[in-house]
């Protein structure tokens, strides 16, 4: 685990990332980003930054569900959850995640076919 600034549209979060997430992060600019992680878990999370507050908090932001709609996106993928980091002073978005899971996936568990 690396302690890493991973950068949403409205702030960052300071997170203990594993390599598989830091490569999903990354998308090839020279910062990492929130989006493609997908949830990041709240103890993993050092501290948050809210540009609307211009404010670094020694803690991790909110988390918000948004939906959790369990609704086919693609052949074989579904989203399964929808939400966002919140900052915990404004309540203002620091950034979103989204939760996919692959047709016939439990967990990590898979089926035996």
């Amino acid at each position: 685990m690396t302690e890493l600034k991973v950068q949403g549209s409205g702030g960052y979060v300071i997170a203990d990332l594993t390599d598989e997430q830091a490569k999903k992060a990354d998308l090839g600019v020279g910062k990492l980003f929130l989006a493609p992680i997908g949830k990041i878990e709240t103890e993993k999370m050092l501290k948050h930054y809210c540009n609307n507050c211009e404010t670094e908090f020694d803690n991790p932001p909110k988390i918000q569900l948004e939906e959790s709609p369990n609704e086919e996106v693609a052949d074989n993928l579904i989203l399964i959850e929808r939400g966002q980091y919140v900052c915990e002073k404004c309540n203002s978005i620091i950034g979103e995640y989204r939760e996919f899971q692959k047709k016939g996936e439990i967990g990590n568990a898979r089926p035996s076919e």
